[in-house]
């Protein structure tokens, strides 16, 4: 896989941070995005050479556009890209939820995860490249009142129905579906559950598996 170059967007922490570092450890070359400029300049520095933090607003379709162009024109092409941006909300169901949280929501999990797919797909189909989304255990079963657990039934349907799109001229599409993780999505740690790192390596094992071989999907629970 070196020299292979891989977009991910919320990778200023958690699991894109986490996949960031894997990936680079097995020789690809990352563009990390996400709003904290901070933090990816950090992680950038961290992992050295093969890294270029492009800070921007994943909900703005001009702005990965923008990030992606920039990727392709430092490293030279694009061959995969890891839309794992997301966002909850206060799980209080749907009479009582809060449709200012749910439209914040459903712009970073939905639409977010579209504009990278969307901007992605005409470099990836120059390499026959591979698109992989962070859905969720949520997006697979029906959990009372949860609007966040409905888009991520969102991103599973988007998943399937985008792979058949790619695999007409030879591309890959991945849905990685973790259970819970301890990472900053959630207000108190849970280090008895999956770490990022874990799912990081899920989606590294997507990536370099051989190109006759598409991994569809990837569901990973905690064993507790």
């Amino acid at each position: 896989m070196s020299g292979k170059v891989l977009f991910i967007t919320g990778a200023s922490s958690g699991i894109g941070a986490a996949t960031a570092k894997a990936a680079a450890a097995s020789g690809w070359k990352v563009g990390l995005m996400a709003r904290s400029a901070d933090k990816l300049e950090a992680l950038a520095a961290e992992i050295g050479e093969n890294a270029l933090a492009l800070p921007g607003d994943v909900t703005d379709l001009a702005a990965q556009q923008e990030a992606i162009a920039r990727l392709v024109e430092t490293f030279g092409g694009l061959d995969a890209a890891y839309a794992n941006a997301g966002r909850g909300t206060n799980s209080a169901g749907v009479e009582a939820g809060d449709p200012e949280a749910w439209h914040d929501m459903i712009h970073v999990n939905v639409l977010a995860a579209l504009h990278t797919a969307h901007a992605a797909l005409p470099h990836l189909r120059a390499r026959k490249g591979h698109m992989v989304f962070t859905g969720s255990a949520a997006g697979r079963a029906h959990i009372k009142g949860s609007v966040y657990g409905a888009t991520k039934f969102f991103i599973h349907g988007l998943a399937g129905n985008l792979a058949e799109e790619m695999r007409e001229w030879g591309g890959r599409c991945t849905l990685i579906a973790p259970g819970m993780v301890d990472t900053p999505f959630f207000d108190e740690a849970k280090p008895d559950k999956l770490h990022a790192e874990d799912v990081a390596d899920a989606v590294v094992h997507a990536l370099n598996a051989d190109p006759r071989n598409t991994v569809r999907e990837i569901f990973l629970m905690p064993t507790n």
